[in-house]
């Protein structure tokens, strides 16, 4: 399966698109209203280090995913459960995604189409798309990804058109000081999208010539974390804050006020063709980095059987995961999020780099 290999133009595409994802259609740092860009700008600089600490893991075991470095790190009893674990995590994480686009879609374009509908048949379109492995994927991304870059740029400036475009919208900046806004920014900001750049040490090994996983990790993680804050400017700019907290599709909201000359109008296919290439990036390298995991675990030659298996478990799981979009994102950011994610992608990463760092010192590994 290593056979297959990647560019980092590739890599860095696929993962500054996972890291805009979904937080593209939910917004981030409502809670803290107009000092929502500056929550972001704290959580990208935060995850400077936890990138370090992946990228760490990767120097000291070249070539290999953070399935393979388990058992030369905790045994090979424990690995198998914790990798179990990332595997459900990823899975979970995608099938949220499929569900965000899903309510998105049927509470906008297609309102009399069953949600199994919308998603399973993104499902199959995913599924069509990861058979192919890694390297199919990375040529995908390629395709798509300066698309959604030139689409997200066009409805920026679009929105400038629109006559309740302020600035004065993000004053006062820290009117309750910092501390507020850098408690609610760490770990949350950091947990969502930024933690959940883990799924890179599945990918790293398919790199060509070598190449500098640093560099690379933290370029997406600067690119991605910017787009993120521009956003986010740019919505509560438009909507104002207290608009900006509780709309659940922020993006999609403003847009739809873009009227040019009277004339050009309704955008908002523009904005659902993006989102949906954005949620294509987020489950796409949810699912592959868990089939990935399951193939080595399982020592399947190929990835194929294991995508389409997870294909035909994620949409019922997105379905049953919660009643409505309500109940959906209060699971996510209460629960989920806080203490499945920190566990996982924040905690466990860290301590692996110690145990690695202490094996690498006696000689172990």
């Amino acid at each position: 399966m290593q056979t297959q290999k990647i560019s980092g133009l590739q890599l860095f595409y696929l993962m500054t698109g996972y890291v805009l994802g979904t937080a593209i259609i939910l917004g981030l740092g409502n809670e803290v209203k107009q000092d929502a860009w500056i929550f972001i700008l704290i959580g990208m600089s935060s995850s400077f280090i936890l990138m370090a600490v992946y990228t760490q893991l990767a120097v000291y075991f070249p070539g290999e995913t953070l399935t393979q470095m388990l058992p030369k790190m905790i045994g090979k009893f424990l690995s198998y459960p914790v990798t179990l674990l990332y595997i459900l995590n990823f899975t979970y994480s995608a099938a949220r995604g499929c569900r965000e686009l899903g309510d998105l879609i049927d509470t906008t374009i297609l309102t009399e189409t069953p949600l199994i509908v919308i998603i399973g048949s993104f499902m199959a379109l995913m599924i069509y798309c990861l058979r192919g492995g890694v390297e199919t994927f990375g040529r995908m991304v390629e395709i798509v990804f300066p698309t959604y870059v030139f689409s997200l740029i066009l409805i920026w400036i679009l929105l400038f058109s629109v006559d309740q475009f302020s600035l004065k919208n993000l004053t006062p900046i820290l009117g309750n000081g910092v501390m507020p806004v850098l408690k609610k920014a760490v770990p949350s900001a950091v947990n969502f999208p930024f933690s959940e750049t883990l799924v890179v040490l599945w990918f790293f090994p398919f790199l060509t010539n070598n190449q500098p996983v640093r560099k690379i990790g933290m370029s997406f993680l600067l690119v991605g974390g910017i787009l993120l804050t521009i956003n986010s400017i740019m919505m509560l700019a438009i909507l104002g804050p207290e608009i900006y907290k509780v709309d659940l599709f922020s993006l999609l909201a403003a847009t739809q006020m873009v009227s040019v000359a009277d004339f050009l109008e309704r955008f908002d296919a523009l904005v659902i063709l993006m989102m949906v290439s954005g949620v294509f990036f987020k489950v796409g390298g949810f699912i592959l980095a868990a089939a990935i995991a399951i193939s080595y675990l399982f020592k399947l030659k190929q990835t194929r059987s294991a995508v389409l298996g997870l294909g035909v478990i994620i949409v019922p799981l997105s379905l049953i995961s919660a009643t409505n979009y309500v109940e959906h994102l209060e699971i996510g950011f209460k629960y989920y999020v806080p203490y499945v994610h920190t566990l996982l992608q924040i905690v466990l990463p860290i301590l692996f780099l110690c145990i690695a760092f202490i094996r690498k010192k006696i000689g172990s590994i």
